[in-house]
């Protein structure tokens, strides 16, 4: 029996982000021999950015392995649905259900500290504002030099990415890893616990802001290889 190559990573960022969200794990899955694909979603339709992640998935031939941050997260669990997706890895990430929106999920708990600094445009569109009141506040942990390479990164997200539901959530189907940011001021902890455990996911958790990816890469590829190994079976041909 031969053993197939490892799964290909395809990592999803969270709400107007860009590939720049993995600039610190990408380099520490190379080093270990994973290949890997970083999506560029535009943060306007949280359909239209499922769409993305699949075509992703659809130039692979092979296994994936999902792994989504904050927003991310939804869209990994509507694109895990893929018949190539084995796994699916959520870091500080929204898990909704059937028929359930980002917005129902954050509605049914107190506001996070994230809230006043974001404003509204026209369209209801979400406009950050990436100050230095505000990384004082919500990422403390990140270092300074990804920061500020960091500053042009954002992008302005729609609200229909928060608004529009799952249909099929995939980690009803998939197995599942949680990594979860104890000192989350984006995403309370206690929502991604409970997330977690309606997913049955396996949870890990690590004393980061929401910045996980570029506060502590080496816990999110941890996580990863965790997911890669329970997951050994499922790659032998």
């Amino acid at each position: 029996m031969a053993t197939s190559p490892l799964p290909h990573l395809v990592l999803v960022h969270g709400m107007g982000g860009t590939p720049f969200t993995w600039s610190s794990v990408v380099p520490l899955l190379a080093e270990r021999g994973y290949s890997s694909s970083v999506a560029d979603n535009l943060s306007q339709s949280l359909h239209d950015d499922e769409a993305n992640v699949r075509a992703l998935i659809d130039a692979v031939d092979g296994p994936v392995l999902l792994v989504g941050h904050s927003y991310g997260g939804a869209v990994i669990t509507a694109a895990g649905t893929h018949d190539r997706v084995i796994g699916l890895v959520y870091v500080a990430a929204f898990a909704p259900d059937s028929g359930e929106s980002v917005t129902q999920i954050v509605s049914s708990y107190e506001p996070a500290e994230v809230s006043k600094y974001f404003t509204r445009g026209a369209d209801g569109e979400w406009i950050s504002a990436p100050d230095e009141e505000s990384w004082r506040e919500l990422a403390w942990d990140v270092p300074e030099e990804v920061r500020l390479a960091g500053r042009s990164e954002s992008r302005v997200s729609a609200d229909a990415i928060f608004t529009e539901t799952i249909a099929e959530p995939a980690w009803r189907s998939r197995p599942s890893w949680y990594l979860m940011a104890t000192s989350d001021k984006h995403l309370r902890p206690e929502i991604q616990r409970d997330m977690a455990t309606r997913m049955g996911a396996t949870l890990d958790e690590v004393d980061t802001s929401h910045a996980i990816p570029h506060a502590a890469p080496e816990r999110v590829v941890a996580t990863i290889e965790r997911a890669l190994g329970v997951n050994s079976s499922a790659l032998l041909e």
